[in-house]
């Protein structure tokens, strides 16, 4: 084990001993992400549809104990953008009673699939997949968010959002909560777009801290009619699974809600994992390791009644820009969470639901990546028409339905990119002599057929399959049915087998 993780060396209390030289560095690291996790994790809890208390829980849990679990170095954990649909649609169906009990139920999903070493898996997923689901959450994430920046409520369903903007116009230029929420929520995305080009010195408070800050202090300053947060005891906000409520384990569609979190929880981690390791030189991910971490945060999440936490790319790439050496930095990120919720939950109250919705808005627009989509259009449109089918049918339908049938179209795809056949024939005077190279799969076979009974009759046919790199059941047995038909009608025909079927 380097100096970059846990000394292996323990004191007898079983608390690790971090390392002096590289304490000053984890410490400044700490309060960076802290910043850039405390509007995050409210926005998240409150775009979900339950107290932002439980975000803030879900991002203490992913630091005091997943950040000292081992799995990863600099992945830090908490409530994610990407998971918000999720959760706003279990909750919607299941009640909030129910959402501990999803949680937990996938962290333990989680941790079996740790254990049981497919955590190396996730990363055999497609990538225009992955990109697809996330550039679906981004597309919902914001169709969802202007409502709160006019002053409306959410509407439910997809039809409704897409149905509801005209009001929605009209209530930001007509009504005070609206025109309030639009300036606030403009502002706030101002400063964060630009705050990049501040002195280095400014750069060192996240831009999305300035614009809550600057947005909630004119909005109190102006007394704007906007709504706010509504912040209570952390304590109060726990909610841990009732006993009835287990019994929600037998309904089919709770079942589907803890495998589709454990599933996307799971890739959102894992892709976050590979992204984040080549932004460092230190130890890299255990990836069986970290998805059993992430399913212990998970686990004890719904025992709380808190949010799903998934290892989230923002803070996690504001703790390694933030020169963070040791899991340090994100433990103690935890400790400010749980220091700044007990001591100052007055604060949170001053923030706007606008200003959040815009830092919500933010994150759907980077989770869409319009460039590298765009990239793909050129270079690769099977790809990019696998992308652009996944995030159409999340909107369309939900998270897992979108999922599943982007996964179902990149299977077919690759199938039929593998399964390339080629076939050259040459007809001589009295021999028909027909090459076969490539794969002879079930999807080539109707090319196959043709080409087979296309051939001059009368002729002796020589089929050689040599140079067939796999042959499956279905074409073979084609093959041999189409060449006893030849013999029986005008012709002979020798077929020469790949070796591993001859």
């Amino acid at each position: 084990m380097t100096r970059l993780e846990i000394p292996a060396q323990r004191r007898k209390s079983g608390v690790p001993r971090w390392p002096k030289a590289t304490f000053g560095a984890d410490l400044g690291a700490s309060l960076v992400v802290f910043l850039v996790a405390v509007p995050l994790c409210v926005g998240v809890a409150v775009a979900s549809g339950v107290p932002a208390e439980l975000g803030i829980v879900t991002g203490i849990v992913g630091g005091l104990l997943v950040g000292l679990l081992p799995g990863s170095t600099m992945q830090v954990s908490g409530p994610a953008a990407g998971l918000t649909v999720l959760v706003a649609s279990a909750v919607d169906q299941h009640g909030l009673a129910a959402l501990g009990v999803i949680v937990l139920g996938a962290g333990v999903l989680q941790i079996l699939l740790g254990i049981s070493r497919l955590g190396t898996w996730f990363r055999a997923i497609s990538p225009s997949v992955v990109q697809g689901m996330l550039a679906g959450i981004g597309l919902v994430l914001i169709l969802g968010q202007i409502y709160p920046v006019g002053g409306l409520a959410q509407p439910e369903t997809t039809l409704a959002k897409f149905s509801g903007i005209p009001d929605l116009l009209v209530a930001m230029v007509t009504t005070p909560a609206g025109i309030s929420g639009l300036a606030l929520a403009a502002l706030a995305l101002l400063i964060m777009t630009f705050w990049k080009k501040a002195p280095q010195k400014v750069r060192l408070v996240p831009g999305a801290l300035a614009a809550v800050v600057i947005t909630s202090a004119l909005a109190v300053l102006l007394a704007l009619p906007v709504h706010k947060v509504e912040v209570g005891s952390l304590l109060a906000a726990l909610n841990p699974p009732a006993f009835s409520a287990w019994g929600s384990l037998l309904d089919p569609a709770v079942l589907g809600s803890i495998v589709t979190f454990a599933l996307i929880a799971s890739a959102e981690s894992l892709f976050s994992a590979a992204a984040v390791d080549r932004m460092h030189d230190g130890p890299k991910t255990q990836y069986n390791k970290e998805l059993v971490a992430q399913g212990v945060g998970n686990t004890v999440c719904g025992v709380f009644g808190a949010l799903p936490m998934t290892a989230v790319i923002v803070r996690s790439s504001a703790n390694v820009q933030a020169g963070a050496k040791t899991k340090l930095s994100r433990v103690l990120h935890g400790g400010w969470l749980l220091l700044f919720v007990v001591l100052l939950p007055g604060v949170l109250s001053f923030i706007p639901t606008a200003v959040l919705a815009a830092l919500l808005i933010q994150a759907g627009w980077k989770l869409l990546e319009l460039r590298q989509v765009a990239v793909l259009v050129r270079e690769n449109r099977s790809e990019a028409f696998v992308l652009i089918l996944t995030a159409g049918m999340i909107v369309a339908t939900d998270l897992l339905i979108g999922t599943l049938a982007g996964l179902a179209v990149a299977i077919v795809k690759t199938a039929i990119e593998v399964s390339r056949l080629s076939v050259k024939a040459e007809d001589g005077a009295e021999q028909v002599r027909v090459e076969l190279g490539g794969n002879a799969t079930f999807l080539r076979l109707p090319r196959l057929l043709d080409h087979l009974e296309k051939l001059p009759a009368g002729k002796h046919v020589h089929l050689d399959l040599t140079m067939v790199r796999h042959l499956d059941r279905a074409c073979h047995q084609a093959v041999e049915h189409w060449a006893a038909q030849r013999r029986r009608s005008d012709g002979t025909v020798e077929v020469a087998l790949p070796a591993s079927v001859g």
